[in-house]
C-alpha cells in the first residue's frame, strides 16, 4: 500500500535497535482516515463475507482491528495480557515473548467470545519477530476456530516473523514490509 509506505518514509523514525517507530499515524496518535484505507486493502484480499470476528492483541493492534471490525460489521476481540477480575469461566492463553517490552507476556482470550464456530481474521498494526501473532494462531486453533487469515499493516521482514507465518500457510498479507531500515533509508520488499 504506497500510501502507507509513503507515510512511514515521511514520518516514521529509525531508533537504536531496529525499532521503527510509526506513533504519529498508526499506533499512539492515529489517523483514522489511514485506518479506513487500510481497512479497505484488506477488504480487497481477504473475503470478509467469510470472517465471523477480529481478533488482535492489546494494546496497540486495538485501534486498527476496530476500525476493521467496524467498517466490515464484525465484532472485535483483543486478546488481554493480564487477567481481570471481569473476565468470567475459561480462558484460552499463549505464552509469547514481546519484542517491544523484551519480556515473556501470557494473551489472554475468554473463552466466552471465541468457539469452535468463528472464522477468525487476525489483524495488527507492526509485526516484528511474529510472536504477537503466532500467539493469536496459537489460540484461535485451541478453540478450534478456522484461521481467515492476518492482516499487518506493517512487517520488519528483515526479522523472520512473517515469513516463518507464510512458511507455516498462514494467509498473511501485511501491506508494508520493510526489508531494511537505518536512520534516513528505509528499504521495502518488492511484492
Amino acid at each position: 500500500m504506497q500510501e502507507l509506505k509513503n507515510r512511514i518514509v515521511k514520518e516514521g523514525k529509525v531508533l537504536p535497535g531496529n525499532i521503527i517507530k510509526v506513533d504519529g499515524f498508526l499506533n499512539h496518535r492515529v489517523d483514522t482516515g489511514l485506518m479506513d484505507r487500510i481497512a479497505e486493502e484488506f477488504g480487497r484480499h481477504f473475503n470478509m463475507d467469510e470472517v465471523t470476528v477480529i481478533l488482535t492483541a492489546e494494546a496497540s493492534g486495538i485501534a486498527l482491528s476496530a476500525v476493521v471490525a467496524r467498517r466490515f460489521h464484525k465484532p472485535m476481540i483483543f486478546a488481554k495480557k493480564a487477567k481481570s477480575d471481569n473476565i468470567e469461566g475459561g480462558l484460552y492463553q499463549s505464552d509469547i515473548y514481546s519484542y517491544t517490552y523484551k519480556k515473556k507476556v501470557t494473551l489472554l482470550v475468554s473463552k466466552e467470545w471465541l468457539s469452535a464456530d468463528d472464522k477468525v481474521l487476525i489483524i495488527d498494526d507492526f509485526m516484528a519477530n511474529g510472536e504477537a501473532v503466532r500467539g493469536l494462531c496459537d489460540i484461535v486453533e485451541k478453540a478450534g476456530a478456522a484461521l481467515v487469515g492476518v492482516g499487518c499493516a506493517v512487517e520488519k521482514g528483515f526479522q523472520g516473523g512473517g515469513d516463518r507465518l507464510r512458511a507455516a500457510g498462514v494467509n498473511l498479507k501485511s501491506l508494508a514490509i520493510i526489508e531494511s531500515a537505518e536512520p534516513g533509508s528505509i528499504v521495502f520488499r518488492e511484492e
